[in-house]
C-alpha cells in the first residue's frame, strides 16, 4: 500500500484506499474491508482535518470582527495600503471637512435685515448753488460774447445721522456733497424734505456736518430715523463682506454689498491711481461693493450693521471694475467730533457779505518745495483801511488758518466767508517773514469788512520767483 510517513492515507470523499502501485503503473480500488474499528492513520488524518477547519473557521471570524471595527471607527486600510505600496499609479484628492459655522459668523449675501436696520440713518442731501457759467451767446444772436451768467445748478449725495444735540439733528458728509451750496435740503426715509445748514467742514479729508433744526422735523419722521452705529474700522479684514447704502444716482437709497478688497490705500489725486504707501497720506477702504454717483457721504457698514466707513469715490476708468473707496471712520472719528460740536452756519446775505481785504494766490505745492513758502493763501497786497491792515497783515504774510480751519487754497477761503458776515471779528492763523528769511506762525484777531469791492480786480497778483497769475488779484 502507499504510505505516508508510515501512515495509511484515507480519502475521506471516496472512502477508496489505494494500494501501493503494482508493477504494471495501474492502482486498483478496493471496497473498505468492514465497519470494524479505524485503523491508527484514520483518527491521525481526523485530527489534521479538524484542526485545518478549526482554522479556517477562526481565520474568517477574526477578519469579520477585524473590518467591522475598521468600520465603526472610519479606519481605512484602502488609503494605507495604497500609501504603502511602491507599485501603485492612482491618485485620489484628499478632502477635509467645512469650517463649521463660518457662514453664520461672517453673515450672506442676504443683507435684507441689515438694510432694514440701517437705512432709517441715511438720508439724501440735494446741494442747490448759482455757478457763473461762461456765456456763449449775445444779444444779437449766436456767437462767443467773453461774459459769465448766473445758472443755477443741483447735485445730490447722502448722509450719515451720527448724533443730535439740544436743538439739532446731526448728519456727516462728504465736503465736496456740500461744498459751494447756496442752499441745502436733507430727505430722510419716509421721503420728508428739511432744510439743512451747514456745521463745519473740513476739505482737505472731505469731511462735513451740516445740521438739520429739530424744531423743524415732524414727530412722524423722527419716529421713523434712527442714529447710526459707529464701528471699529481698524478691525476690518480683507474679505470680509461689507454693505454700501445711499441715495445712487439721486434715485433715492439703494443697496449694494461686496467685500473689503483692501485697507490702508491711498489714492492719487487723479483717482486713477491706489497703492498701500500711506506715509503721511490719507488712507482709505477699498471694497468692490458698487459706490455710484450720489453714493458718496453714504455708509460702508459691516454684517453687524456698524457704520465702518464713508463711502467717498469710485475710481473711473475705462479699464477698472469695481473699485470704490471709503473713508476709514476710526481714522477720521476726532475729526467728526470735532465738526459735531462748531458754530452752526447759514449763507448771509448779499447785504452781510464780509472780506478780509487782501489780494491773495493759493501756494502751490510745487511753489512750496521750490522757494519754501508755507502752503495757504499768500497775500499779495493789503487794502488800505481793511480789516486786514488793522490787523497788521502784510505783503508777504501766507493765512494758514481762518477761524481754527486750515486754509490751504483761496477756493475754502472763499467758502468760508460766505458764512461770516461783515462786523464779526475771527481769528487768523499766519505765517509771517522775519527779518532771518525765516517764517514764524502768529495768530491775529481780525474784524471782518463788507465786502462792496468783492469780485473787482486789483491787477495780477505776483509770488516772488513764481512769476506773475492773472485774474488772482480778488479782493476777499
Amino acid at each position: 500500500m502507499f504510505e505516508y510517513q508510515n501512515e495509511l492515507y484515507e480519502n475521506r470523499d471516496q472512502m477508496y484506499h489505494y494500494s501501493e502501485t503494482p508493477e504494471n503503473g495501474s492502482a486498483t480500488p478496493r471496497k473498505p474491508s468492514g465497519p470494524g474499528r479505524p485503523r491508527k492513520g484514520t483518527r491521525f488524518l481526523k485530527k489534521i482535518g479538524a484542526i485545518t477547519l478549526s482554522a479556517a473557521l477562526f481565520g474568517g471570524v477574526a477578519a469579520g470582527s477585524f473590518q467591522a471595527v475598521n468600520y465603526i471607527t472610519g479606519y481605512d486600510t484602502a488609503a494605507e495600503d495604497a500609501a504603502a505600496s511602491p507599485q501603485s499609479s492612482s491618485a485620489s484628492l484628499m478632502t477635509t471637512a467645512s469650517l463649521s459655522g463660518t457662514a453664520d459668523a461672517k453673515g450672506s449675501l442676504d443683507v435684507s435685515d441689515i438694510a432694514e436696520a440701517v437705512m432709517p440713518s441715511i438720508v439724501s442731501i440735494t446741494n442747490k448753488s448759482v455757478q457763473e457759467v461762461q456765456n456763449y451767446f449775445n444779444m444779437f444772436g449766436y456767437g462767443y460774447s467773453g461774459e459769465t451768467v448766473p445758472q443755477e445748478t443741483e447735485s445730490r449725495g447722502s448722509g450719515i445721522i451720527i448724533g443730535k444735540n439740544d436743538s439739532e439733528l446731526l448728519i456727516v458728509t462728504n465736503y465736496h456733497v456740500i461744498a459751494d451750496a447756496d442752499t441745502l435740503s436733507v430727505a430722510f426715509v419716509d421721503n420728508q424734505v428739511y432744510e439743512a445748514n451747514m456745521k463745519g467742514t473740513d476739505p482737505d479729508n472731505d469731511l462735513a456736518v451740516i445740521a438739520v433744526p429739530l424744531e423743524s422735523i415732524s414727530a412722524d419722521t423722527m419716529s421713523q430715523i434712527a442714529v447710526a452705529s459707529i464701528g471699529d474700522s481698524d478691525s476690518l479684514r480683507v474679505g470680509e463682506q461689507v454693505v454700501a447704502i445711499g441715495n445712487a444716482l439721486g434715485y433715492g437709497q439703494s443697496v449694494t454689498t461686496g467685500i473689503v478688497s483692501a485697507t490702508n490705500r491711498t489714492l492719487g489725486g487723479s483717482q486713477e491711481t491706489a497703492s498701500n504707501d500711506s506715509a503721511g497720506q490719507s488712507t482709505y477702504i477699498q471694497t468692490d461693493a458698487a459706490i455710484n454717483p450720489g453714493n458718496s457721504g453714504g455708509a460702508l457698514v459691516n454684517m453687524k450693521g456698524e457704520v465702518i466707513g464713508i463711502n467717498s469715490a469710485k475710481l473711473a476708468s475705462t479699464e477698472v471694475e469695481g473699485m470704490g473707496y471709503a473713508i476709514p471712520v476710526s481714522r477720521v472719528s476726532d475729526i467728526i467730533e470735532k465738526l459735531m460740536n462748531e458754530t452752526t452756519r447759514s449763507k448771509v446775505g448779499d447785504d452781510q457779505k464780509s472780506s478780509i481785504g487782501i489780494t491773495g494766490i493759493t501756494v502751490t505745492e510745487s511753489v512750496t518745495s521750490v522757494y519754501g513758502i508755507p502752503s495757504g493763501v499768500y497775500v499779495a497786497s493789503v487794502s488800505e483801511g481793511s480789516g486786514a491792515q488793522l490787523a497788521g497783515l502784510r505783503k508777504g504774510d501766507v493765512i494758514t488758518e481762518f477761524d481754527g480751519k486750515t486754509i490751504t487754497q483761496i477756493q475754502e477761503l472763499t467758502d468760508l466767508l460766505a458764512y461770516y458776515p461783515a462786523g464779526e471779528t475771527v481769528e487768523l492763523t499766519i505765517q509771517t517773514l522775519g527779518s532771518d528769511n525765516a517764517y514764524t506762525e502768529k495768530t491775529v484777531s481780525l474784524t471782518l469788512g463788507h465786502a462792496e469791492s468783492t469780485g473787482s480786480q486789483a491787477g495780477a497778483a505776483e509770488l516772488p520767483g513764481a512769476g506773475t497769475q492773472k485774474d488772482m488779484g480778488a479782493i476777499y
